[in-house]
């Protein structure tokens, strides 16, 4: 019995020594930086020789004392500066151009899916860890980043854009019948929208498809084929369908809006996100404070180049609306800086990898030409950060913490920058050209680490 009872205990014993290394083995990971000046993603000031304790994938502890983790990897930072991971809030990864027409006609859903996962990888490298699609993509390619099966931002999906025939969001050919399915219809990368019905229909197909919040094309383009820029397109109840479908899911709509009107009028109705806005304006901004809404701006739209997109150029249509477009939309910079409102950093780019790592760089470089370091830093940050939690309690796909931002509890999203980009941007990654630009480097020199969800992606430190 004594024998049995010592036996017992002895296995006892044993096997809570075994789950107390066991329970150590499954501790989350730690990594803590050390010695780096944090541009927290909100204030200017950078709290100077901090350390940044992260375990598994959140921040656990900032402060400029000295952090206690005799189990983390240490990260000696060298003095430089550590930011949240950048946000871009106006992506089109699944739309690899040249042109709308092309896409439309001549790609399979191969094409696009590999362009997505190519242009996702590099984005990331470019230090963008989140990313909101604007129009064309559904969940998939988000499933297969979370998954650990290709590399990529986080990505706040939209699906299919919205909108009436004849509109931004009609793709299909020229000689398409009305009412007949498209290519990109097909594969629920736009869907054409023309009375409340369709929109309820669509817009819960698009929640259904892995969207997060829903895309309206509320105006006309430059470069589309058949709609006008100063398009005041769907009824007043296709706007307050959309409103209300997002509503039903606790998330929120972004509509592309070019006229004050069209502004307005979304805000109005509930639409919390602007895209573009260029007719925007002091009255504009009041109203946005009062909703609690966003903006944002691709601001390659005021390129004094422009005109030589051949695109543009060599499209007389187009040419002619660039041209009109850019009399009306003059002011925009004036405006934004005289009564500022929420703005999020904006690349809309269509096209290759190759052309959309040049165009990222250089809308960075024009959001300090055009507004500075610091509110350039906020848009590519924080601003960012609050537009993803637009998607409500059960719509974002990534719940767990805050992006954009450097403080405890926050998503361990992160970028090591060799210098100070409050006082030279150009460490962020920006290019001084566009087009004829050279083709750039598969990440900036400057950006030294790349973190997302604590999991390092770039490192040349050593």
């Amino acid at each position: 019995m004594i024998r049995r009872l010592a036996y017992a205990a002895m296995s006892v014993a044993l096997s809570f020594s075994a789950y107390s290394v066991q329970a150590q083995d499954d501790a989350p990971a730690q990594t803590l930086f050390t010695n780096v000046h944090v541009f927290d993603g909100v204030n200017e000031a950078r709290i100077e020789n901090a350390s940044v304790l992260i375990e598994g994938n959140l921040i656990k502890a900032v402060s400029t004392e000295a952090i206690d983790a005799p189990n983390a990897t240490v990260i000696d930072g060298g003095g430089r500066t550590l930011t949240p991971g950048f946000i871009d809030n106006h992506v089109h990864l699944m739309l690899p151009g040249p042109t709308l027409p092309s896409m439309e006609a001549n790609s399979t859903w191969e094409d696009l899916a590999i362009s997505g996962v190519a242009s996702a990888e590099m984005y990331l490298m470019q230090g963008f860890t989140t990313v909101r699609d604007a129009g064309g993509q559904n969940g998939g390619l988000q499933r297969a980043i979370n998954s650990g099966t290709v590399i990529g931002p986080r990505i706040y999906p939209s699906a299919a854009f919205l909108g009436s025939r004849g509109g931004h969001a009609d793709f299909a050919n020229y000689t398409s019948p009305v009412g007949e399915s498209s290519n990109f219809s097909r594969l629920n990368m736009a869907q054409e929208v023309d009375n409340a019905a369709d929109m309820h229909k669509f817009a819960r197909n698009n929640f259904r498809m892995g969207a997060s919040q829903l895309k309206y094309m509320q105006s006309g383009g430059v470069v589309s084929a058949f709609d006008p820029w100063q398009l005041l397109a769907g009824s007043q109840s296709e706007l307050d369908a959309v409103v209300q479908v997002a509503s039903e899911y606790g998330s929120y709509v972004m509509a592309h809006s070019y006229r004050k009107e069209a502004i307005m009028n979304a805000l109005e109705s509930g639409v919390m996100s602007i895209e573009h806005g260029f007719e925007f304006d002091c009255e504009i901004s009041a109203l946005m404070a009062e909703k609690g809404a966003y903006i944002t701006t691709n601001l390659t739209a005021f390129d004094p180049n422009l005109f030589d997109i051949p695109a543009i150029r060599d499209v007389p249509a187009s040419l002619r609306k660039a041209q009109s477009a850019t009399a009306a939309f003059g002011n925009y910079l004036d405006n934004m800086r005289e009564c500022p409102a929420r703005r999020g950093h904006h690349t809309d780019c269509v096209g290759t990898v190759e052309a959309c790592n040049i165009q990222i760089a250089y809308e960075k470089h024009l959001a300090n030409e055009f507004f500075g370091p610091y509110t350039s830093l906020v848009a590519l940050t924080s601003i960012g950060g609050e537009i993803a939690a637009l998607t409500g309690d059960f719509m974002n796909p990534y719940p767990e913490g805050k992006l954009g931002v450097i403080e405890e509890g926050a998503y361990a999203d992160l970028l090591l920058l060799d210098g100070n980009p409050l006082e030279d941007f150009s460490v962020v990654g920006t290019g001084d050209q566009w087009f004829g630009a050279d083709p750039r480097p598969e990440s900036p020199e400057t950006i030294q680490l790349i973190m997302k969800d604590g999991v390092i992606y770039k490192n040349t430190l050593n």
